[in-house]
């Protein structure tokens, strides 16, 4: 970019806890270069400190430029909400670009705000496909492509899903995880096991469990099935527990099976990073732990048909279970007695993702002044 270009004016949008991780190097790296006039947009998807605000104090984030307030409620209610204030947002405060990340309904609200406004959008993690359109997320995903100027990919995968979409090649761009760069900042943070030994936690001797997916926590039966069968492993296991799955189990008479599992309230980001990184084993049903025990290569179990990062699979430490409760106890069996599991870590997610958004946004926009 050369040095008349006037700044870029960007809306960088963090609605949801997994947000905040993606979104803060690039608030940082964005910001150092001092070729973009970035306001941080939280629409309040989570609401609460324990799910949203802890994790801008663990991660450094600044406050917020904008708090939109949305709030919880059904799909339609939460993303109606976050379209209205964002297009009052957009309305008051001259917008070059609308940077989304990942695959909440925030993502998709704002994209389709920003698209009707004609200011262009980029979307961080762009291509990500399960194939599953019975997972809110995937609608979310492709949506927000579909309205996407730039294309900004975390691996080759989603790169082929954007070119067999349609999507021109040189709006694509695979530049990494930011996720990663964020994981890889606070690493040695993590590997302190103080707080581990106060809890009463041995490490290495415990397993890790995350549940929130609709298909897994919302009917009764199917959660205390799984609970169950998680109280009956052969180690003990640590719950940070989701407020949703938690009201969902206490609801079903799950109080007792919640205390076995030691279910707790929901971990900043730096306590949880602990948690994964001195775990014999994850149990999860979300993406971005996925993506994290890739790179700890901490063994990771998902309780889901499916995946839209693959590539967690091909060179991490993941593998799918499934969603039948009956699984979990033979796959936990199997994954313990694996001791010399071989994994690699993904191209590209090496710490430096931030930078290189930062590098196409600079070629973007010089590009842009020039046309």
């Amino acid at each position: 970019m050369t040095t008349d270009v006037p700044p870029l004016r960007v809306a960088l949008i963090a609605g949801a806890r997994p947000n905040f991780m993606k979104a803060a190097p690039i608030l940082a790296e964005l910001e150092r270069r001092g070729r973009f006039r970035v306001a941080l947009v939280h629409t309040g998807q989570h609401y609460d400190a324990q799910m949203s605000d802890s994790f801008f104090a663990d991660l450094g984030i600044r406050e917020p430029d904008v708090h939109l307030g949305a709030g919880s409620g059904t799909h339609a209610e939460q993303t109606s909400r976050v379209m209205v204030a964002f297009e009052g947002y957009l309305r008051d405060a001259p917008t070059d670009l609308v940077i989304v990340v990942g695959d909440v309904n925030s993502t998709l609200a704002c994209s389709v705000v920003a698209a009707k406004a004609g200011v262009p959008v980029a979307h961080v993690e762009a291509g990500l496909r399960s194939f599953d359109r019975g997972m809110p997320e995937e609608i979310n995903r492709l949506v927000t492509d579909a309205l996407t100027d730039v294309a900004l990919t975390t691996s080759p995968d989603a790169d082929e899903h954007l070119r067999a979409e349609g999507h021109p090649p040189e709006t694509i761009h695979l530049v990494g995880n930011t996720m990663i760069d964020t994981l890889l900042r606070f690493r040695d943070l993590a590997a302190d096991i103080g707080p581990l030994v106060a809890l009463g936690i041995e490490p290495g001797r415990y397993l890790l469990v995350t549940l929130h997916r609709p298909s897994n926590v919302d009917d009764p039966d199917n959660l205390l099935r799984i609970l169950a069968a998680l109280a009956a492993a052969p180690l003990p296991v640590v719950f940070p527990i989701h407020p949703r799955t938690r009201s969902v189990a206490e609801r079903a008479g799950a109080g007792d099976l919640l205390g076995r599992l030691n279910a707790i309230p929901p971990q900043g980001y730096l306590a949880f990073l602990r948690l994964q990184t001195h775990a014999r084993l994850v149990l999860t049903d979300s993406g971005g732990v996925q993506e994290e025990t890739t790179v700890l290569g901490v063994p990771c179990l998902t309780f889901r048909e499916n995946t839209e990062r693959p590539v967690t699979i091909s060179d991490g430490t993941n593998t799918l279970i499934g969603a039948d409760p009956a699984a979990i106890l033979p796959a936990i069996a199997v994954a313990l007695r694996d001791t010399e599991g071989v994994h690699r870590v993904p191209p590209l997610w090496d710490g430096h993702a931030a930078e290189r958004i930062a590098d196409v946004l600079e070629r973007w926009a010089a590009a842009r002044a020039q046309s």
